[in-house]
């Protein structure tokens, strides 16, 4: 499938409506195919193997010489106006010789930001191959408005076995309905084969409303195999089951911000506060927070600041409450984040030196104390630059690789940022004192490498916000993996006890994914 308008989201208008296209053919020249959108080509689907029918997953970037099958043309007017958003064309292209049928369905894509993550596991499931059990997999459809379906999701491979567990995968529910909890979504299991015959072992129909039911259990699904079934055979029950769960790992975010020395009344200054357009730390805050909010039910975030003296004794703080509430740091959605962040400049003075250790410490104390998969933390740091900390720093980063947590650090203003490239660890892991990171957890950008040269601030913040995601899930993954921690049913609410600090930031609940 693609998305019309998210293609280059560095050259590309903002649409004003997302199209969604997907791509099927039948009939094809008995080949290896694949289908590319060209003239301004902006993606290319996945190559699948020995079949004339293909229902293409995805739109992968990887470019290469394949033997041309055919080609057809058509505006995403025609497709739109197609009877129920589907055309069907054939395809030319090469001279005395039917090159088969494209057949593009379009579909205006809801405004549902969700996305849920799910396990799948299989007991019993037919054994397929000769000389061993099976090698199953799982293929998800979207159900259409014609009765057609629509592929959105293939599970991996779990080779020879008739109770498999697939990993837990996170997707848009949109991708799963398109917003619509009760659109039917069918699942088919097939044994998978070396040479792209994969045989068939059977399939079930749910929907996202009928797995949201009841997260504290799995739901058991019978997976039918019509030919089986139909052959009214008395001993034939089903092919086996599927369970299926919701993850229950919440995701807490704390939002800190490292001032700097300056007047916010000064165009001069990062924190400036322009009555016509936001600023470096403004953006960043709500690039990421509007991503982040959307994981929490009652979008209530802990928001601090570091590197003020604040008032009424000009006392320097590197952690204090953006809300001024030492009791309850806690703003309500990226809005209230916003605000707080705003009131804050009037009330204190911005005061270095910037200190990063204390900050992760502090998390880190909370993180370790829900090691078991229930709870995941981000930390998202906006800086300009400056670690007066560095070895303290990648200490705690050390430290805190092996706990349930990730940090973001957003970069603004002119400075170099070589210390924060340095705790990125993307070249070479981060190191202290001869003991490496267990793990990646820093995700560092340039706000700068990101803003648009052109003024649209939308633009700008929608491509941090898509850089300075992009290795949370892995990161998240990572974790579960190496702790062997498989998603389960949703756990109980669970409050830790709070460790030594200023202020009982990281308790509250937050909602899962």
């Amino acid at each position: 499938m693609a998305f019309i308008g998210d293609a280059d989201p560095f050259t590309a208008a903002i649409p004003a409506t997302k199209v969604e296209l997907t791509v099927s053919c039948r009939s094809v020249s008995a080949h290896t195919a694949s289908v590319d959108l060209s003239f301004l080509q902006f993606g290319r689907t996945e190559v699948i193997d020995n079949t004339l029918n293909p229902d293409f997953l995805v739109f992968a970037s990887l470019l290469c010489l394949q033997d041309f099958l055919g080609q057809a043309f058509c505006t995403l007017g025609e497709i739109v106006g197609s009877l129920g958003g589907r055309l069907e064309k054939p395809l030319i292209g090469i001279p005395g010789k039917k090159c088969g049928t494209i057949i593009v369905r379009a579909e205006e894509l809801s405004n549902c930001r969700e996305s849920v993550m799910l396990q799948f596991c299989g007991n019993k499931l037919d054994k397929k191959d000769f000389f061993g059990k099976s090698d199953p997999f799982l293929v998800f459809y979207r159900s259409n408005e014609d009765g057609s379906y629509t592929i959105c999701h293939k599970t991996e491979v779990v080779k020879n076995t008739l109770d498999p567990v697939w990993q837990a995968f996170k997707i848009p529910v949109r991708a799963l309905c398109n917003g619509d909890y009760d659109r039917s979504i069918k699942v088919e299991v097939y044994d998978w084969d070396r040479d792209g015959g994969h045989d068939f072992i059977g399939e079930f129909s749910t929907s996202y409303r009928e797995m949201s039911r009841n997260q504290s259990q799995f739901h058991i699904y019978e997976v039918l195999n019509p030919k089986k079934k139909g052959k009214k055979k008395k001993k034939y029950q089903n092919s086996g089951t599927v369970g299926a769960s919701k993850a229950g790992t919440r995701m807490l975010m704390c939002v800190l911000t490292v001032w700097v020395a300056g007047n916010p009344s000064q165009p001069t200054s990062l924190h400036y506060m322009s009555p016509y357009q936001m600023n470096d730390y403004a953006m960043a805050l709500r690039a990421v927070g509007e991503i982040i909010q959307d994981y929490d039910s009652d979008k209530m975030f802990p928001a601090l600041g570091f590197g003020a003296k604040l008032p009424p004794d000009g006392r320097v703080s590197h952690e204090f409450p953006l809300n001024g509430n030492p009791q309850n740091p806690y703003c309500s959605g990226i809005e209230g984040v916003m605000e707080a962040y705003y009131q804050s400049l009037k009330s204190v003075r911005l005061y270095g030196p910037t200190h990063f250790s204390p900050v992760i410490n502090h998390v880190a104390r909370y993180a370790s104390a829900v090691t078991d998969g229930s709870q995941y933390f981000i930390l998202l740091i906006i800086s300009d630059g400056v670690i007066t900390d560095m070895a303290q720093t990648k200490e705690s980063i050390v430290n805190a690789a092996s706990l349930p947590m990730s940090i973001i650090i957003v970069g603004v203003g002119p400075a170099e940022f070589d210390e924060m490239i340095e705790l990125d660890g993307d070249e070479e892991r981060i190191s202290s004192q001869g003991r490496y990171a267990e793990r990646d957890i820093v995700q560092f950008v340039p706000f700068r490498d990101y803003i648009d040269r052109r003024g649209n601030h939308i633009l700008s913040m929608a491509r941090l916000a898509k850089e300075v995601l992009a290795e949370i899930p892995d990161q998240f993954l990572s974790y579960m993996r190496t702790r062997g921690i498989k998603p389960g049913p949703l756990p109980p609410p669970y409050t830790p006890c709070p460790p030594p600090a200023l202020h009982p930031l990281l308790t509250r609940r937050v909602s899962r994914i």
